[in-house]
């Protein structure tokens, strides 16, 4: 697989520095040829690209004319990543997320299911990466009803509809269908509150119901709590057994689906390598030490995404650090690195909260 792997990054290396003339510049001020990629540990030598980057600069390696995606990182507030997609990457980014499902049986295609999504409300025309994919995360099972809980305010923003979010949750309980909820953590922690405020019993959701949570806590760390502890409050209050409650980690510039397993790690698919960087020298640390997360993979032709050095701080250990079988590494999210006036999706979702 490491083989595979490594041609398949060659290939994409010699892609975009042929197709995209920034990308062919930092091969070139790197002294970095694709044939350098001749076993799977160059793949951490392929010159990467800040993830900030893509904040203030538009680079395709296609063009425009077939780009069939067009993506934005922000939501209502915040300087906006900009990321393009032909039918090719968006392809690949959807297989990976069709694998995952199947993976863990959660491919149901025959169970009408209710839809509770902590994400934006858009339009039709929307570009938000958060919103898309969450969207498209309803095809695994038919869609029985879907509420989106970050409403549209008809003035070009969104308010956080916490009371309709309880309304669903109960009238749902009372229906008895499986409940799918995906989105941002800090919305859902937000409802339980509020229907532990309200002194409302705990709710028996059907067992088969999946929480598939994604965002993190940026711009509202203040109120976040530990994973382990929001899903606690998950099962207590809403009945999902603790092997149903996942996160997801990703984002606009390399949106490549990080799943936590059964036991509430990410370990890296088949289709991605993940470096640790120190922040200072950029050299790759082993095992257990922190540093700026480095995420590859080929997946991507549009852009030169195949290598981005993102702003999160991470960790990585071997697969047998963890009792849930998988074999590959695990990477644990330890935080972001430094402050920015930069606003996430999540960051602007924060703000609803505090309205």
């Amino acid at each position: 697989m490491d083989a595979l792997f490594t041609l398949a990054m060659n290939e994409s290396v010699r892609w975009h520095g042929e197709r995209s003339p920034f990308y062919g510049k930092l091969l070139a001020s790197r002294d970095f040829k694709a044939q350098d990629v001749r076993a799977v540990e160059d793949c951490a030598r392929v010159p990467f690209v800040l993830a900030n980057f893509f904040k203030t600069h538009e680079v395709l390696s296609v063009p425009r004319e077939q780009v069939v995606g067009h993506f934005t990182s922000s939501g209502t507030t915040g300087q906006k990543s900009q990321m393009f997609f032909d039918r090719w990457s968006l392809g690949a980014g959807q297989r990976m997320l069709d694998r995952v499902f199947q993976h863990y049986g959660w491919e149901e295609p025959a169970t009408p299911t209710n839809y509770l999504l902590y994400s934006y409300e858009t339009e039709s025309d929307s570009k938000l990466g958060t919103a898309y994919t969450d969207n498209y995360l309803c095809r695994y099972a038919p869609a029985h009803a879907v509420f989106h809980a970050l409403r549209r305010d008809g003035a070009g923003g969104h308010e956080f509809d916490v009371f309709g979010a309880i309304e669903r949750l109960e009238r749902w309980e009372k229906e008895g269908l499986r409940v799918r909820i995906f989105g941002y953590p800090a919305f859902l922690h937000f409802t339980l509150q509020r229907l532990r405020d309200l002194g409302r019993p705990p709710l028996a959701l059907s067992e088969k119901s999946l929480v598939f949570l994604g965002g993190g806590w940026k711009g509202h760390a203040d109120r976040a709590i530990p994973k382990a502890e929001l899903y606690a409050q998950v099962s207590r209050q809403l009945g999902i057994p603790d092997h149903r409650l996942r996160d997801g980690f990703g984002s606009v510039e390399h949106p490549i689906p990080y799943v936590e397993c059964a036991s509430h790690r990410f370990h890296v698919p088949v289709w991605s390598r993940v470096f640790i960087r120190d922040p200072r020298t950029f050299s790759v640390l082993g095992f257990g030490r922190s540093g700026l997360l480095h995420l590859v993979s080929p997946y991507i032709t549009s852009a030169p995404a195949h290598s981005v050095l993102m702003g999160d701080l991470a960790s990585l250990h071997p697969g047998s650090d963890c009792p849930c079988g998988i074999k590959t590494p695990f990477f644990t999210v330890l935080g972001r690195a430094g402050t920015s006036k930069n606003k996430s999706c999540a960051m602007a979702a924060a703000e609803l909260l505090g309205r």
